[in-house]
């Protein structure tokens, strides 16, 4: 009897150190990068255009609110970021410049991840609507002129997690 139990106690023992080996060799999930000055998220995206891949690092605005305030009262944004508005379910989308101090190119995509059209250089402060013409399930916002300096256009593929 003292012998089985000590086989067991060895078995069990056995078990609880392959257990802790492979917890110890087993890394964590990746955690969410926050942008400090917005609290979102960033992500990555890439555009497949004409002259090859254009990778953004995206803040996602994903809800109402985040939508809503958008990139408004920033003073810049780098030249290798930019803003995803998350739409759940396609829409006609349209947006507005109002306490955006930055001008913009705003890119609409199609819930298949193809660019509908580009508003470049959106006027700061601006109420005009800028609308999308179809369906989005997203919006990115980068600085202006740079859908045109990097060759986006029109019919260019956005991979992205939400366009699948």
């Amino acid at each position: 009897m003292l012998i089985k139990a000590a086989r067991t106690l060895g078995l069990v023992v056995a078990g609880l150190v392959v257990a802790l080996a492979i917890a110890a060799c087993a890394q964590p999930a990746p955690r969410a990068q926050i942008d400090p000055s917005s609290g979102l998220e960033l992500e990555q995206l890439t555009i497949e255009t004409g002259r090859g891949p254009v990778n953004f690092t995206v803040e996602i605005a994903d809800d109402e609110a985040e939508r809503n305030r958008g990139l408004m009262f920033r003073q810049s944004l780098p030249r290798d970021r930019g803003m995803l508005f998350h739409f759940q379910e396609p829409e006609m989308a349209s947006f507005w410049m109002r306490n955006t101090i930055i001008s913009l190119d705003i890119i609409f995509i199609a819930p298949d991840g193809r660019i509908l059209n580009i508003a470049d250089h959106t006027t700061p402060y601006s109420d005009a609507p800028v609308p999308a013409v179809g369906m989005t399930r997203g919006v990115l916002e980068i600085n202006a002129g740079q859908a045109e300096e990097l060759g986006i256009r029109p019919g260019d593929r956005v991979r992205h997690r939400i366009f699948q």
